[in-house]
């Protein structure tokens, strides 16, 4: 190893790490407005009054 290519080798790591997490967070943060619109789209396809009356006719 020589000291012209130290920096590249020490950096090296450090960039691959860093942009890894970034790719995690924002894969992280795809996820989580995935679960936040799923969420809604559940709660509008709720119906409250659907099923409380039954009416039977024999």
């Amino acid at each position: 190893m020589t000291i012209a290519t130290l920096p590249i080798s020490t950096n090296q790591p450090v960039n691959s790490t860093t942009v890894g997490v970034a790719v995690l967070a924002k894969n992280l943060e795809t996820i989580d407005q995935a679960g936040q619109n799923m969420i809604k789209m559940m709660e509008q396809s709720v119906t409250p009054n659907l099923g409380n009356n039954f009416d039977m006719t024999v």
